[in-house]
């Protein structure tokens, strides 16, 4: 769930008209969901294909930079962008970690979905071969800093069904979507967050 990703320069040279419909693509997405929530289920496999993790809860995202995503089972955490930071709440840890929002775009799904609209300018990207009956994207980025190597964004029509993430230790993050509602209306109070009472507090607050 780390994330701003890595570079691949294959499409560099050549702007190719598969490039130009994931730009479509991502672009419509982008400028027609200022707010989301849906459900997701994530599996997370190491480089052996072994599945080392599985979780799922709920997301929620306003455009620009405010989120939340909650992990529900198997175990409790919440990140909460509100604009400005990042804050990353462990329950069974009663920890809180913090960091400037700018910084950790693209550090998690949530975050990548909620980012501005200039997507284009951090990433290259390019269509690949459909997949589990959805036409993907990939995105590699544009800079070389972060855990990530690159994502992919399965789509069936505009709506965003799937992602997939590949880090720099072989990892993949898998993230299926359901109960997807496009732009429906949020309370402000979803992407505000007030540390516990006695929570120990890591970061830049």
């Amino acid at each position: 769930m780390k994330s701003p990703l890595l570079i691949g320069l294959l499409l560099a040279a050549l702007a190719s008209p598969a490039l130009a419909d994931a730009q479509k693509r991502l672009e419509s997405f982008v400028s027609h969901t200022k707010t989301l929530k849906a459900r997701f289920h994530q599996t997370v496999t190491d480089r052996n294909k072994r599945k080392t993790q599985e979780s799922s809860g709920t997301l929620f995202f306003q455009r620009p930079g405010k989120f939340r995503w909650v992990y529900e089972k198997p175990y409790s955490q919440v990140l909460v962008g509100d604009g400005k930071k990042l804050w990353i709440h462990d329950e069974d840890l009663d920890q809180v970690t913090v960091r400037k929002l700018d910084q950790a775009i693209g550090e998690s799904p949530a975050a990548l979905l909620a980012g501005d609209n200039d997507i284009d300018k951090r990433f290259h990207l390019k269509d690949i071969p459909d997949k589990d009956g959805l036409e993907w994207i990939e995105a590699t980025p544009k800079g070389k800093e972060g855990s990530f190597e690159r994502v992919r964004l399965g789509f069936k029509g505009d709506d965003l069904h799937a992602m997939e993430l590949v880090d720099n230790f072989g990892q993949t993050t898998v993230l299926r979507f359901s109960g997807f509602e496009r732009n429906p209306s949020l309370g402000a109070s979803l992407f505000r967050f007030t540390p516990p009472k006695g929570a120990d507090i890591i970061g830049d607050r």
